[in-house]
């Protein structure tokens, strides 16, 4: 009788560390989406305020200008639940004004263009790495929030379900190609 109570008491201890080593690996999870998630609110932000002051520096043609500043302040004003659309808005508008070679070595061209063209290719070439990482953040995450376990014990506690941020982030090819 004794060995018995021993060996369950055992059990559940045994079982209550799993668990809670589970609950400190989810909240580890979390911790690591939420800094991905500041990294990549970090190059957007980059992103749109670099080509808010290309758009704005008078070295575009009037029409890509427009067309850029617009693009940027939307990204840069979005709410939560439309700044995957916006950021995408700004990634077509980084490729229609910068599609042709000319129009990037006409912005190198220009006093201070070339700091410009070289910050600007930086930042639209790390904005998909900083999508790809938090995107594999919350995958993680959520791969281990499915387990029945998890989801029995409630280990996540009342953090909110991880989403992915789904956006295009398609650098444009003649700026990201001379910068290269």
């Amino acid at each position: 009788m004794t060995a018995t109570l021993i060996w369950i008491f055992v059990a559940l201890v045994a079982v209550g560390l799993y668990l809670s080593w589970t609950a400190g690996r989810l909240d580890r999870l979390h911790v690591r989406m939420d800094a991905a998630r500041a990294a990549l609110d970090a190059q957007l932000l980059r992103r749109a305020s670099v080509a808010q002051e290309l758009a704005t520096s008078g070295v575009l043609d009037p029409a890509a200008s427009i067309v850029l500043y617009e693009a940027a302040h939307a990204a840069r004003q979005a709410e939560e639940e439309q700044r995957e659309v916006a950021e995408s808005e700004l990634s077509q508008a980084l490729r229609a004004v910068f599609e042709d070679p000319q129009q990037v070595e006409a912005v190198r061209e220009a006093p201070g263009g070339e700091a410009a063209a070289r910050e600007l290719a930086e930042a639209v070439r790390r904005v998909p790495m900083a999508r790809r990482f938090h995107n594999d953040a919350v995958g993680a995450a959520r791969r281990l929030r499915e387990h029945r376990k998890v989801r029995w014990f409630r280990l996540a506690g009342h953090a909110p379900f991880p989403l992915a941020f789904e956006m295009d982030d398609e650098p444009p090819a003649a700026l990201v190609e001379r910068a290269a």
